[in-house]
């Protein structure tokens, strides 16, 4: 299987090329072998920091002639270099360089430098130098107690790292260096201090320590660790509820609406300078944890250079404008509530340049001037100064003039040669510039060698040089082969420091180029002969090849290329450079591998490159062992898909057409029933393949219509039902002859990205529709509805930029396609606009009508269209919820908003909270934005019906009994009063009587007595207010532990029960045992006398009992009396206000035990009357067990 990559010239290639291309429009330099003021061409940075432990090195250099001398300042005093043996100046340069080896402390150097360069024509200053040496100072120690919080609670564990220079880098982790796993809810703040939004349990597993890494000295400082102590409702900590759905709730912690950590309160501001980074943090708690969002007022975020950090609770905006300045407000949300912070944004800039003043260079006798023109805010000050000193304290120069940033030159003369400063500064910081006058009277020179060769593969791009020099100034023109036009638009361009560029070489661009330099001194010229070769092509590539272990295997790479250069082929493995062993043949169009191993299994690369271009292709070998089934891509492939065609031929070239002819490859006993032919041209899309036709499977020839000016390359995928081939082998290229384009460009648009321009974009045409090299685009506009003549540009690109119009007003648009053989069609008018800007009017009389408790209508006057300054795409309603009508119901104030598309003058508010105090503000909408607000307006809700009444849920404690609880509901929406309580029983599909139960606001519990055990329950509840009932939540009783698999016979005979023999017999015998119980209770008690039961009692009676001598009782006629402290009810029976025949009483000390089964085990003992001095009465014959036992 053949893979292949082109490869134009490396990337580096590109890029270097690209830096040229800014550099060609830099100023002049003057020779270095001519006199010339110094000028600074190395110097440290203005806030230099050095590590102590080194040798301070402070770089100062510049060039100049004659070579210039250097001396230094320190806090504006000349600095004696020769006093001090530690400072040395380098040689031939004004370094500075301060040598602590034989001891010394390098913060006693500490303080702002400046160089200065002199010669005699002038002198040079550096910047101004602020050196400081860097600090690592040592965390102070301290014990720190263990942090004591409640779970569920917010927790701020500070850093505090000693002021490191620069600042030190901060990150926590344990004590035992495990880094501290950071999160939504835990995370570390820009100021290094770690925040909880709320604690777990789980926080409390590790400890806490904040460490710093200090720069320069590469060392890492760590803070004593913080110890949590969690105080906790449910101090089982239990991993699996950390995925739980509510895991606040199931741990037992309360939910909180979110506050803000930091910053704190409501509102801050910030000041940022123009071109650093914004960075704007809140951190929130709350319990769940709050999602942070942020949002700029009036406007979006820059979506180009915002980003979110520390999960969204900071925003970092990058190269910061004034255009970001103003309110920016985070919004701190979870299911409770949400708040927010605003967060003011003022931009003030340092200096930074609009025009830096550049070296001028002049003849005697002309005039020049310096410009330096700066911007900032505050608006920085202008300083100008001659070598160092400042201008006005200079003697007065009649040909000099200052003109506030401008310093004028007239009539100039030698003797006015110096280098002049420019210092602009305000409160942020300053720039200083160096710019030199000199006064030269030298005729044209070239700087370059004479008759160069430049060597160029076809359609590439490349670039001519001609330095030159002279005073006056010279003009540079090129020539070609001696001919007399200048070369200079359409496919060249010529730049201020003499080059020229071609942009896309022909053939017909060989020869040899002229440049002519000229003055009023006289005139220099120079050659260059440019030579236009082909390129390098592998037109027999490798291919994929499976092959057995110990076989030879040769892989092809045929190349074509310009005799002219060199060629070289290598190889690659695994795209690193192939060892050639003794097992290897390298040939110059294949390689051979001889016996091949498992080792050899791989991709290789052929490289074909000469000194100008390469080429790559690329093949996979995949060796096999010893009756093995290939195992590679190849062997995935599905059986029956054809093979891929082969021998691709050109025949009959024509102008537009070719015929392609191609042998098939074997069907695999599946018919070929189509032909895809792909081409791919090598100027626009290279190595990208499309499709051009498509042909029935019986033919294997075909002419093909072809484009102008496109250098085709043809291939061949056959088709059959199981699927596709392999593209076959690629043909040779053809390349046709070019036309004028016999189209335009598609999708022109007219766009305004700001609201003084209008931006033209339009589709690119591709490489068959381009018809020619050198395909650009005349692009045309003028004002709509106006005589104006069109304003035209040839772009190169996609789309083109109109500055400086009026805010939204219509244009006519047309872009036409061009290449080097003609224009192409009248291309059609689009109309465009160009950009929009706010609103400048609000909607008035604003008429809010209410239609119900979460509706309302509104009607306002629209807006003259003159105000909308942009196309108008909706009305906007602001609305937020104030207050409730409910005391003490916390609402949220978040706002809202409805939009209303169009130009419309009314429109429906839906969905609003009933029973409420709300405000809204009406806008206008265009394309840049919201306009003013209108005035703000006030309306309140009616009542509505309220939400369903929340965590409705239903208890079954016994058979007897259901008991039902639940909570108010969540947006009453009015005054609540009552709830409806709607219950049925049901068994299966039978269903009994409805019954409704209506209850007081305040209740929140109700009991119901069960009147049947086997059936379920269902309940329906909802609150009630004046307007009617809201939103039911219905439940069920608990089905029984049985129901859950019921078999069929109880299913069908459960109700029954009652009925059947069996249950009726097993009553019966119950009734038969309690009567002969108590038959035998009451003949025992009615014979008195004495019954041993000493054997039987765990613990002896005491010896006050009078009745103990021989172990027995005495029972009389007096037990079958009534006892004290008892009543006779009307029917006759005992009531006995206090009961004391639980079991418990009759076990020693309440500890009795029971079975498995649950009976009780153990001896009981006599149980003395409470009150032993009303009588030794024993309530013992009063109990049926004791009866029992007493018969034992």
């Amino acid at each position: 299987m053949l893979r292949m990559a082109r490869q134009q010239p490396p990337p580096w290639v590109h890029a270097a090329v690209l830096l040229c291309l800014l550099c060609l429009s830099g100023a002049i330099e003057i020779p270095m072998d001519l006199s010339q003021p110094p000028t600074i061409t190395k110097q440290s940075v203005k806030d230099h920091i050095v590590d102590p432990r080194d040798n301070i090195l402070i770089e100062c250099e510049a060039k100049g002639n004659p070579a210039p001398s250097f001396h230094w300042t320190r806090n504006s005093r000349y600095f004696n270099i020769a006093k001090d043996p530690r400072v040395s100046m380098r040689r031939r340069s004004g370094t500075l360089v301060i040598d602590f080896r034989s001891g010394g402390r390098p913060e006693e150097y500490e303080g702002e430098y400046q160089c200065f360069a002199r010669n005699k024509y002038g002198t040079a200053l550096s910047n101004r130098i602020r050196l400081q040496v860097s600090k690592s100072p040592l965390w102070p120690k301290e014990n720190l107690d263990p942090v004591v919080v409640q779970e569920g609670a917010p927790l701020t564990l500070q850093c505090n790292p000693p002021p490191g220079l620069p600042s030190p880098v901060i990150f926590w982790m344990s004590s035992s260096m495990e880094p501290i796993t950071q999160d939504k809810r835990v995370s570390q703040g820009h100021n290094g201090d770690l925040y909880f939004s709320n604690v777990m349990l789980q926080d409390m597993q590790t400890d806490y320590s904040c460490n710093a890494r200090f720069h320069f000295t590469h060392t890492i400082q760590q803070k004593n660790a913080f110890t949590l102590k969690v105080l906790t409702n449910n101090p089982y900590n239990d991993s699996s509820l950390r995925n739980h759905p509510d895991m606040y709730s199931a741990r037992g912690v309360a939910e909180r609406t979110p506050s803000f950590m930091y910053p704190q309160g409501t509102a801050s501001s910030q000041m940022v300078l123009r071109g650093m980074d914004l960075l704007l943090e809140c951190i929130a708690s709350g319990v769940p944890t709050p999602d942070i969002a942020w949002y700029k007022k009036g406007g979006d975020l820059p979506s180009d250079k915002a980003k979110f950090e520390n999960f969204n609770k900071a925003l970092r905006i990058t190269n910061v404008s004034e255009e970001d300045s103003g309110e920016y407000f985070c919004l701190a949300s979870n299911k409770m509530g949400s708040t927010r912070h605003t967060i003011s944004v003022r931009v003030k800039a340092a200096p930074y340049w609009l025009d830096e003043p550049k070296n001028l260079i002049l003849a005697p006798g002309e005039d020049g001037r310096l410009v330096c023109r700066a911007n900032g805010n505050p608006k920085p000050t202008v300083q100008w100064m001659i070598n160092g000193e400042p201008l006005q304290s200079a003697p007065p120069n009649p040909n000099r003039e200052v003109a506030g940033d401008t310093i004028i030159f007239r009539d100039t003369q030698i003797s006015s040669r110096a280098v002049y400063q420019c210092n602009t500064s305000n409160e942020h910081g300053y720039l200083l510039a160096n710019a030199f006058v000199s006064v030269l009277d030298v005729p044209p020179r070239m700087l370059s060698p004479r008759n160069q060769l430049i060597r160029v593969i076809l359609y590439n791009r490349t670039r001519l040089d001609c330095p030159f020099f002279g005073s006056p100034i010279p003009t540079l023109r090129w020539f070609k082969n001696g001919q007399g036009s200048n070369l200079d638009g359409g496919n060249y361009h010529v730049y201020e420091n003499g080059s020229l560029e071609i942009k896309m070489i022909r053939k017909e661009d060989q020869g040899i180029y002229t440049c002519v330099a000229t003055n009023i001194l006289g005139k220099a010229e120079n050659q260059v002969r440019l030579e236009v070769k082909d390129p390098t092509r592998i037109f027999r590539m490798p291919e994929d090849q499976v092959v057995k272990r110990g076989t030879t295997v040769q892989l092809e790479c045929r190349v074509k290329h310009d005799p002219s250069l060199k060629l070289t082929v290598s190889w690659l493995k695994d795209d690193e450079p192939l060892y050639i062993g003794n097992r290897m043949k390298k040939e110059d169009d294949s390689l051979t591998i001889f016996g091949v191993a498992e080792r050899d299994q791989g991709s290789y690369t052929c490289v074909a490159s000469t000194e100008l271009d390469q080429d790559l292709a690329k093949a996979y070998l995949t060796v096999l062992a010893d009756q093995a089934t290939p195992t590679n891509h190849l062997a995935a492939l599905p059986k029956g898909r054809p093979d891929r065609p082969r021998d691709l031929e050109l025949t009959d070239l024509a102008e537009r057409s070719v015929r392609l002819t191609w042998i098939p490859g074997d069907d695999n006993n599946s018919p070929i029933t189509d032909y895809v032919v792909q081409f791919e041209e090598d100027q626009f899309q290279p190595g990208v393949w499309h499709d051009h036709s498509k042909f029935p499977g019986s033919v294997n020839s075909a002419v093909l219509q072809l484009s102008p000016y496109v250098n085709y390359q043809f291939r061949v995928i056959a088709i059959n039902e199981v699927g596709s081939s392999h593209p076959s082998l690629p043909s040779e290229r053809y390349r046709t002859s070019g036309a004028p384009p016999e189209s335009n460009p598609a999708d022109v648009k007219g766009e305004g990205t700001r609201k003084n321009n209008m931006e033209i974009t339009w589709t690119p045409m591709n490489a068959t529709s381009a018809f020619g090299p050198n395909l650009r685009y005349i692009v045309k506009w003028r004002r709509r509805e106006t005589r104006e003549s069109w304003n035209n540009v040839t772009v190169w690109g996609s789309r083109y930029v109109v500055g400086q119009t009026p805010v939204y007003v219509p244009y006519e648009i047309r872009v036409q396609a061009e290449n080097d053989f003609g224009k192409g069609p009248e291309p059609d008018t689009v109309i465009g606009y160009s950009g929009e800007d706010y609103p400048r009017a609000a909607p008035t009389d604003v008429k809010i009508r209410v239609l119900n408790s979460t509706a309302i209508s509104l009607q306002w006057n629209r807006v003259y269209p003159d105000t909308v300054q942009g196309q108008l795409r909706e009305y906007r309603a602001y609305y937020w919820r104030e207050s409730s009508l409910l005391k003490n119901l916390w609402v949220s104030q978040k706002r809202q908003q409805a939009s209303f598309p169009g130009d419309r003058p009314r429109g429906v508010v839906s969905r609003l909270f009933p029973y409420s105090n709300y405000k809204l503000e009406m806008v206008v909408v265009n394309g840049r934005g919201d306009g003013p607000r209108s005035e703000t307006k006030e309306f309140t809700t009616p009542e509505g019906v309220p939400s369903a009444p929340r965590r409705f849920r239903v208890r079954q404690p016994n058979l007897e009994t259901i008991n039902l609880e639940w909570d108010h509901p969540e947006h009453p929406n009015g005054i609540l009063i009552g709830y409806t309580l709607k219950y049925v029983a049901f068994n299966g599909t039978k269903l009994g009587k409805q019954i409704v139960e209506n209850f007081s606001p305040n209740q929140t519990k109700f009991t119901m007595q069960r009147a049947d055990p086997v059936s379920r329950y269902r309940f329906t509840l909802s609150a009630r207010t004046q307007v009617g009932s809201g939103e039911a939540v219905t439940e069920e009783s608990p089905a029984p532990p049985n129901e859950a698999t019921p078999t069929a016979a109880y299913t069908n005979n459960q109700a029954d029960i009652a009925t059947q023999g069996w249950f009726i017999g097993l009553m019966c015998a119950i009734a038969l045992l309690v009567l002969i119980l108590l038959i035998v209770c009451f003949i025992k008690r009615s014979r008195g006398g004495k019954y041993p039961v000493r054997e039987k009692k765990d613990v002896p009676l005491g010896p006050e009992d009078p009745k103990e001598e021989d172990g027995s009782f005495d029972y009389s006629d007096e037990d079958n009396k009534p006892l004290q402290g008892s009543q006779t009810s009307l029917d006759g029976t005992i009531k006995q206000q206090e009961s004391d025949d639980s079991l418990v009483d009759y076990g020693e000390g309440g500890e009795g035990q029971f079975n498995e089964d649950g009976s009780f085990i153990g001896q009981y003992t006599v149980k003395k009357d409470k009150e032993e001095t009303e009588g030794n009465e024993s309530s013992e014959a009063t109990s049926p067990v004791n009866a029992i036992y007493s018969l034992a």
